[in-house]
């Protein structure tokens, strides 16, 4: 489950709950390590089995084997002898861009190069060990996160609301998870998208053989999956690549860029992804370079959450957020308009 165990002093065999999960009304049956590969952000598969077999995961306060079936309403939990590493967290002096703050929440500009909180290979530098140096008390979230609501991703840029109060914290996770908050994204993807809008729908879960990546699955192997819709709307069409807004109606990992992929529109220079390659466009060596040049004013997946809206959690009022794109982005994308330009003429 987790690549990193603090050393500590040890406990009278005290438990600490890692991650819980109540499965959902709907679920079909499905072997507990298959679940929780889906739950669980960067979880490997023969860790979560080794967990289960040290009789490390819980159903219903019983531990269960790796082969156990999840039902609806099951209550999971996986504990350890030690304490989350997050519990560790020390606190850095790293500078936060606050586009608003008042005494229930605050809203960051998170720039590219951050990750929102430790994980895997990264447990200094990121944007939880700056919320705890500048701010005390914060409120957990289910994941013993300080603050978090939501997150983005690494190389993704732009905005996220984070929660100073207890009051806030459910607040806002409610309407994260009700649907009810607001998020566009723009995004540069490979390709002249065929439709002006539209709306795409598959269940997102782990990429079978490559466990830093997810993917869509069929309709026939949905379970391996948890439901996504994606709303996009084109914004400029730049010949052998496009300007998208999308909009979240769900949240989960890398879901633009899954989704994007799955329709044959892969975010530019996503390397996870494959879009660091040249996807679309001719074989001439001057466009090649062009290509390569754009690489370089923008060397990160081509995504940057510009607006969030959600209601404030005392005072009920619907507050809207928006961020100009970041100059690398913007640069990249006045590159390709001064292409298009020049192959219309």
């Amino acid at each position: 489950m987790e690549d990193y165990t603090p050393q500590l002093p040890e406990e009278d065999n005290e438990l600490y709950e890692h991650h819980a999960f109540t499965v959902d009304k709907g679920q079909a049956p499905l072997r507990i390590d298959k679940y929780l590969m889906n739950r669980i952000e960067n979880a490997i598969r023969n860790k979560i089995q080794a967990a289960a077999k040290n009789g490390n995961i819980y159903v219903n306060d019983i531990p269960v084997k790796s082969n156990y079936k999840v039902k609806p309403m099951d209550s999971i939990r996986v504990l350890f002898e030690h304490p989350p590493f997050e519990n560790l967290l020390v606190g850095e002096d790293l500078p936060l861009d606050i586009v608003y703050e008042d005494e229930a929440l605050l809203v960051i500009n998170k720039p590219a190069g951050m990750v929102v909180h430790p994980g895997h290979g990264n447990y200094s530098g990121t944007l939880i060990n700056a919320l705890i140096y500048h701010f005390d008390n914060l409120p957990n979230n289910s994941s013993d996160r300080p603050g978090l609501v939501h997150r983005i991703d690494k190389d993704t840029t732009g905005l996220l609301v984070v929660a100073k109060t207890e009051h806030a914290m459910a607040h806002l996770s409610k309407q994260f998870k009700d649907k009810t908050s607001e998020r566009e994204y723009v995004a540069i993807v490979w390709g002249n998208m065929e439709d002006d809008e539209g709306k795409i729908e598959g269940n997102i879960g782990r990429h079978p053989k490559n466990r830093l990546q997810n993917t869509v699955y069929s309709d026939d192997e949905a379970e391996n999956g948890r439901p996504a819709v994606t709303h996009y709307k084109v914004l400029e069409r730049l010949t052998y690549v496009t300007l998208v807004a999308c909009k979240l109606e769900t949240g989960r990992t890398h879901q633009i860029r899954v989704h994007m992929k799955h329709i044959g529109h892969t975010l530019f220079n996503d390397e996870r992804y494959g879009g660091e390659r040249i996807l679309k466009g001719t074989t001439f060596t001057k466009y090649k370079q062009f290509v390569d040049n754009c690489f370089k004013v923008l060397p990160r997946q081509a995504l940057h959450a510009k607006t969030l809206g959600f209601k404030h959690p005392e005072s009920g009022e619907m507050m809207q957020f928006s961020t100009p794109i970041p100059d690398d982005m913007q640069q990249c994308i006045e590159k390709w308009r001064s292409y298009a330009l020049h192959i219309d003429n």
